[in-house]
């Protein structure tokens, strides 16, 4: 057998921990092991994305930008590699073509060389926006596939999506499995079928929710997968990836052999280590999350969503419904036609569910996304949506049939407009423009912090004058 050796990309910078604790680790307990990280040989970090951006600013106090641009400067050798929501940027809506083509300029600029590009319907027309401007900047596009099951979804489907994604400018094909659904011989006969429609290197990305994943990997290394998508060991398991040393330990010495180094990973595992313990002290890392949850398999709830869930009901002091959201979870799925649950339908699917147990009866109480998902402000569903339910959630609006972004007016100078000011850099127009009310107090904290270093810069100056004469 010819030698083919798997790449890794790593993930406990961004998908790791936004699956074990909800995206809360720090750029400063990141920054102490981006250089070794940097020297074990990944094929790239994914550092960036997804909800990275707004867990930055709404609770980290972080400038999502700034904490690129730090990674970068530590990372000279890997790729960073960023999750991007097509249409829907890192937000939770479809902004305007203008804004997804300068997000995506400056993400590039800032340091991003692979833009994994999904749409959680697997709407193409979501995605040839955001296609066009990563290859107009020169960058990576590694277009993702949102894997799910259900009525519609079957391997030839998948391949044909993907058949679309490499004819649209796609550089890579990534299968998404968020929800941990892919199973080890489904995944060897999917890898299959979508290597013998495209010539592009395909990469696996799984979730070790419901056990599987190891095993998946090992299967789709099987049968022709380039990369695949691992966490460092402290950080891995649960609601996160397989593994990263076990599955370097597995290759070694076979024709897959990664060509890593098990005694450079054990210097990156012991920094996680360390964070691990302290995220398990202060309560941040729920046990909840880091077991096997076979029901995921029942339930279709990627990592993200189910510690979410939990968040949400502990804060609604409702924990002990928890599997009546569950079992509630693919009933509102199969209403709003199939979508495959990852952000934003895996919070509009489960905020939406959330809603149906605690108020006791079903769509008594409907969110405005999730009226939006049934109008089609997010794209075609996989399925017809049933038109006595749109009627029931939309009443008389009209459903849209046409790609949503075509209704969205240019909105780049309007919200540089209502900026004004309070921008420092070029960037901070794409912050606002993503979450306004939240980039917002973080732009008043940032000058609050500004203004203190500023007096103290000057307070400290003055001191050095008086030393100065004294002497």
């Amino acid at each position: 057998m010819e030698k083919k050796p798997i790449k890794i990309t790593e993930t406990v910078l961004r998908d790791s921990h936004q699956s074990l604790i909800a995206t809360r680790m720090t750029l400063e307990e990141m920054l102490p092991i981006l250089e070794t990280m940097d020297q074990i040989g990944y094929y790239s970090l994914e550092a960036w994305g997804g909800a990275t951006f707004d867990s930055c600013l709404r609770f980290l106090n972080e400038d999502p930008w700034q904490r690129l641009r730090v990674i970068r400067d530590k990372v000279k050798n890997t790729k960073l590699q960023m999750l991007f929501r097509g249409q829907n940027i890192l937000g939770y809506r479809h902004y305007a073509d203008d804004v997804v083509e300068y997000f995506v300029q400056k993400s590039i600029a800032n340091g991003i060389d692979i833009l994994r590009i999904f749409d959680a319907l697997n709407d193409p027309r979501n995605l040839q926006t955001a296609i066009k401007a990563t290859k107009k900047e020169g960058g990576h596009v590694q277009a993702a596939i949102s894997y799910t099951t259900g009525p519609v979804f079957t391997n030839e489907y998948f391949a044909k999506y993907a058949q679309t994604l490499e004819e649209m400018g796609a550089d890579s094909i990534c299968i998404k499995d968020m929800s941990g659904l892919l199973k080890p011989y489904d995944a060897y006969d999917l890898v299959k079928a979508i290597k013998s429609v495209v010539k592009v290197p395909v990469q696996l990305h799984t979730h070790y929710t419901a056990g599987l994943a190891s095993m998946t990997l090992l299967k789709a290394i099987e049968a022709g997968v380039d990369i695949v998508d691992t966490a460092i060991s402290p950080m891995a398991m649960g609601t996160s990836q397989p593994p990263t040393e076990p599955m370097v330990a597995a290759l070694q010495g076979t024709p897959f052999d990664t060509g890593l180094d098990l005694t450079k990973l054990d210097a990156v595992s012991k920094h996680f280590n360390a964070l691990r313990e302290k995220y398990l002290a202060t309560g941040q890392l729920d046990p909840k999350v880091l077991k096997v949850n076979v029901n995921a398999l029942l339930y279709q709830v990627p990592g993200g969503m189910l510690s979410n869930l939990i968040s949400q009901l502990k804060q609604a002091n409702q924990s002990d419904k928890l599997d009546a959201v569950l079992e509630e979870v693919p009933r509102v799925r199969a209403d709003a036609g199939y979508p495959p649950l990852v952000t934003p339908t895996s919070q509009i699917v489960g905020t939406q569910a959330v809603f149906n147990v605690l108020t006791g009866e079903r769509y008594k109480s409907v969110t405005k996304e999730f009226k939006g998902m049934v109008r089609g402000d997010y794209g075609k569903t996989p399925l017809p949506i049933d038109p006595a339910f749109v009627k029931k959630i939309i009443g008389d609006e009209q459903q849209i049939t046409c790609r949503p972004a075509d209704l969205i007016k240019p909105e780049l100078n309007t919200l540089r407009e209502k900026l004004g000011d309070k921008a420092q850099q070029d960037e901070d127009v794409l912050s606002y423009a993503l979450f306004e009310q939240v980039a917002l107090k973080f732009f008043e904290k940032r000058d609050v912090g500004r203004k203190i270093a500023e007096a103290l810069s000057d307070a400290d100056a003055k001191y050095q004058v008086n030393i100065h004469e004294v002497q």
